[in-house]
């Protein structure tokens, strides 16, 4: 192959020999070069000289893009020397040199022939971006390099300046660096006003940026639904509007791409980010947003979340407006809300479902992907949920992939989907069941959230849905029936996501992995639902339906039948303990009847777990318990062990020494706290409770005064007439923890705080006697409070 003699002015241009010669000598390196230097059509034309190369890119749009924009140069079809492969559509012939992929096919590829046979080099283009995908396919060709391919070369290249840890991860690789040539861009905020949405912002600047500036504008905003809202509220402005995202059909993805006769408005995901050039633009209007995928394992709910851009994906997008002339940039957002942004976008494998990385990891023969390197390492915990749901879906046995783990890999689609597809074409037959899984794949193609009525509009109206139909219905073997049984496909695909209403009439449901969610209009209110995408925003009480189909309890019991439990059951529910016999499906209860002799230790334990949800709110403390957990937690704070922790968790972790026989709430209630304390003491130490911490201290005038230790330091509370003499304050805690004085008026008013009475009786004495005793003319103010007697009658007697 010989490069083309007119190759586009780009910044890596120069810089190709070098490359070459880099990768060729070391085998691997590191590619630093911004979006917009060539380096994903420039740069695979250069190492083809050398022999085959695959590019891997982290999208179908930007894979196929690619591999136009290089047959292009060399003035060819895409299929000769360039070709194309991603899911459901491959361009390639026995004359391709060049073959541009997605990063989860070159793992299904690489699954199949960890030695790549025929390839000579792979490039792994913007690794920067960190998706799921990618992390893996480079983690595995490192793999396969070490043992089976010494001599694969691999080029690996990143917009950011993330390049000293991949250089390191790729073994100390060379970094060749190419600066980009860029035109200074112009940048306003633009926050949504009072009541404004963030769609309706955008709207706004777009008109604005299109009667003010020149240039056509690409404006990023984070999803498929974002676009159609913007798309509909600027009808009407003179410049074509154009969308552009990963589920459009190919020949509107290129529309997007060319520059047309008029202005062009293009509303883009975040694809246009780095991966794709898109000629002519000199505005960028930025929602400040993107969608990623995260995973709640708490509520049993996975998908894509909204959430804010990092800085240095703002800064990408907003060097679209300066690759051919000076620009502008409109950020939707304050300006003071920038500097909060996070640094960087968070790496999909610290957020996302796990599932499908632990099949291709189980595969890949190292199921917890130990003895891989890593950019970062997967998680334990999501990993070892996903393994536990392979398990369950038949994928795994004993951490080691079965036969149907292998089939369901095969398929290339999530291993919920691939049950879903292999089970539903046994039981309704291919075609039905493919009908179904293509829109649970990609639910941005149902325009109802009932799925039955979604798949109407399918039908009428098929798409490229028809031909992803297509594609599924040949991958796996089926009866020639056809049933159609949305439900049964949603219920295998998940099956803790059948939901039974609470109550009639009522729109909230509770799903089997106990997840609340709620209905909205337009499924009606069956009392059984197989819920195939919910989410929960931050703040909502419920996660809400967002696609859903009619079920029944016969179809739910057969769909989750591991999860079906029959037996008895004590629980604290509800605020007290709660015995039944139950039929349960996960959280859902079908069947229950009272329980009325349940066995006392499942009932000990039902309140103890009763404690350890409602605390020690669940018992009553007497005054006498008060002081004595008082004077108890003062004891174990000054002499430690094996004086008892009296805090409120620590008496609800030893609460099986004082629970006795409760057996209810009632019984908590009734629970003599002062007994269920001193059971706790130490032997023999417990005789000397009363000597250090007394519950009331003889003071000069002979009463016995009630020492209060319900703060932080005991304190005494006594009127000044019974302490006449006194210079010394009493000491508890064999005279570690001095007792502070609350000296008191003869109404029982405090006058002074102390813990110095020599002090107090030379200086403050002085100021309480003059201010006290014109109001208490009948009590005792002595001049010299050393000597006067002390009295517990205050008023004076003759």
């Amino acid at each position: 192959m010989v490069l083309p003699r007119e190759l586009p002015d780009l910044p890596v241009r120069a810089a190709l020999a070098e490359i070459t010669r880099t990768v060729t000598d070391h085998g691997v390196a590191v590619l630093v070069a911004p979006p917009g230097t060539g380096k994903t059509t420039l740069v695979p034309l250069a190492l083809a000289e050398t022999g085959k190369v695959v590019v891997a890119e982290p999208r179908r749009l930007a894979a196929r893009a690619a591999a136009s924009r290089m047959a292009s140069l060399l003035g060819e079809p895409v299929g000769r020397t360039v070709g194309y492969s991603v899911r459901g559509d491959r361009k390639v012939s026995r004359d391709t040199r060049i073959e541009v992929v997605t990063s989860g096919l070159l793992v299904r590829r690489l699954q199949n022939d960890p030695e790549l046979s025929g390839v000579d080099t792979v490039l792994l283009d913007e690794c920067h971006e960190r998706h799921l995908d990618a992390d893996l396919l480079l983690a595995l060709l490192l793999d396969a390099r070490d043992g089976l391919r010494p001599d694969l070369r691999l080029l690996a290249t990143s917009a950011t300046v993330a390049s000293d840890t991949l250089a390191t991860l790729l073994g100390d690789a060379p970094v060749v660096r190419v600066e980009a040539r860029t035109y200074p861009v112009d940048v306003f905020y633009n926050p949504p006003m009072r009541g404004e949405r963030l769609e309706q912002c955008v709207s706004r600047t777009v008109h604005s940026a299109l009667t003010n500036r020149e240039g056509d504008v690409l404006v990023f905003l984070p999803g498929a639904a974002e676009i159609r809202r913007v798309a509909d509220a600027l009808r009407g402005v003179d410049a074509d509007v154009l969308p552009l995202h990963g589920r459009l059909a190919s020949a509107d993805q290129d529309a997007a791409l060319r520059q047309g006769q008029r202005r062009r408005v293009v509303l883009s995901t975040a694809v246009a980010e780095s991966s794709l050039t898109v000629p002519g633009v000199r505005i960028v209007v930025d929602a400040g947003q993107s969608r990623v995928p995260r995973v709640d394992h708490r509520r049993g709910m996975a998908g894509l979340t909204t959430v804010r851009v990092s800085a240095a994906v703002a800064e990408q997008r907003a060097g679209r407006a300066g690759r051919e002339a000076p620009g502008w940039v409109y950020r939707c957002w304050p300006e003071n809300e920038h500097a909060t942004l996070p640094r960087y976008p968070e790496p999909e494998i610290r957020t996302a479902d796990l599932t499908r990385l632990a099949l291709e990891l189980a595969c890949w023969g190292t199921p917890d992907g130990s003895g891989l390197r890593w950019w970062d390492a997967p998680p334990a915990g999501p990993l070892a949920a996903g393994r536990e749901t392979l398990t369950a879906l038949g994928a795994l046995v004993d951490g080691g992939v079965t036969d149907r783990g292998r089939a369901m890999a095969r398929l290339g689609l999530h291993p919920r989907l691939a049950r879903a597809l292999l089970d539903g074409a046994a039981e309704l037959g291919a075609k039905a069941t493919a009908e179904v899984v293509a829109v649970l794949d990609d639910d941005t193609l149902a325009t109802d959230v009932d799925l039955e009525a979604a798949l109407r509009a399918l039908r009428a109206n098929p798409g490229r849905w028809r031909r992803e139909v297509e594609r599924l219905t040949a991958l796996v073997p089926g009866p020639a029936r056809s049933r159609v049984d949305p439900a049964l496909v949603v219920a295998l695909a998940h099956p803790e996501r059948l939901a039974r209403r609470r109550s009639p009439g009522s729109t909230v449901y509770l799903m089997v992995n106990g997840t609340a969610v709620e209905a909205p209009g337009g499924l009606g209110a069956p009392e059984w639902l197989a819920v195939a995408v919910a989410e929960r925003r931050p703040g909502d009480p419920h996660g809400r339906i967002r696609l859903a189909a009619r079920a029944d309890e016969a179809l739910a019991v057969s769909a989750a039948a591991p999860l079906l439990v029959e037996g008895d059951e004590v629980t604290w529910a509800d605020g007290d303990v709660v015995a039944r016999s139950v039929r349960r499906l996960g959280a859902i209860v079908l069947r229950e009847r009272p329980l009325r002799n349940p066995p006392t230790s499942a009932v000990r334990e039902a309140i103890l777990e009763g404690l350890r949800r409602e605390g020690l709110d669940l018992v009553r403390f007497s005054p006498s318990a008060s002081t004595l957990r008082d004077r108890l937690a003062l004891v174990h704070r000054v002499l430690g062990p094996p004086w008892p922790a009296v805090t409120d968790d620590d008496l609800v972790a030893t609460a099986q020494q004082w629970i006795g026989t409760a057996r209810n709430r009632a019984d908590l209630g009734r629970i003599d706290m002062t007994a269920a304390l001193r059971g706790l003491l130490p032997w023999p130490q417990a005789g000397r409770l009363a000597d250090l911490v007394p519950e009331r201290v003889e003071v000069p005038s002979g009463s016995m005064i009630k020492l209060d230790y319900s703060g932080e330091t005991p304190a005494l509370p006594v009127k000044v007439q019974e302490v006449f003499g006194w210079t010394t304050s009493p000491t508890v805690v064999d005279g570690k923890v001095p007792v502070v004085l609350h000296l008191l008026s003869p109404a029982g008013r405090p006058v002074a705080v102390t813990a110095d009475l020599t002090s107090f009786w030379a200086g403050s004495y002085h100021q309480v006697r003059s201010e006290l005793r014109g109001r208490y003319p009948k009590h005792r103010w002595p001049e010299d409070p050393m000597t006067a007697p002390p009295t517990r009658h205050t008023i004076n007697r003759r």
